[in-house]
């Protein structure tokens, strides 16, 4: 089962300050362990959404939209992509990482589909 984890953005991440020095190593100890176990296949922190834009969509038109954007606890920071057996273990796998942020986090976990799931 392959998963997208998900490290939301907090306002320190939006506004680009970066965590402290202890928390790159031991997250870098973690993707270590990650890499070790066989289950880690990508994975990278993102630039504040005010680096980035968004296109949007409507019928035939296009719309550009520079950042930032609003809704900080919707934002994305980071992410992994991870082969695991299931749910279960994508879980326990999180409850071991280390806080991503200084302060109040969350890490989102979501299934991706697979070819199976449209046949």
């Amino acid at each position: 089962m392959r998963v997208m984890v998900i490290v939301k953005a907090t306002e320190d991440s939006e506004t680009g300050i970066l965590p402290p020095p202890e928390l790159f190593e031991a997250m870098g100890k973690y993707n270590e362990e990650l890499a070790a176990a066989g289950i880690m296949r990508a994975g990278d922190g993102l630039r504040p959404s005010s680096e980035g834009k968004r296109v949007a969509f409507d019928g035939a038109g296009r719309t550009v939209i520079d950042g930032p954007f609003a809704a900080t606890r919707e934002l994305v920071a980071g992410f992994w992509l991870w082969e695991v057996n299931d749910m279960d273990e994508a879980v326990a796998w999180v409850k071991r990482c280390p806080n991503p942020m200084p302060g109040p986090s969350e890490i989102e976990i979501r299934p991706l589909y697979e070819m199976e799931d449209f046949q």
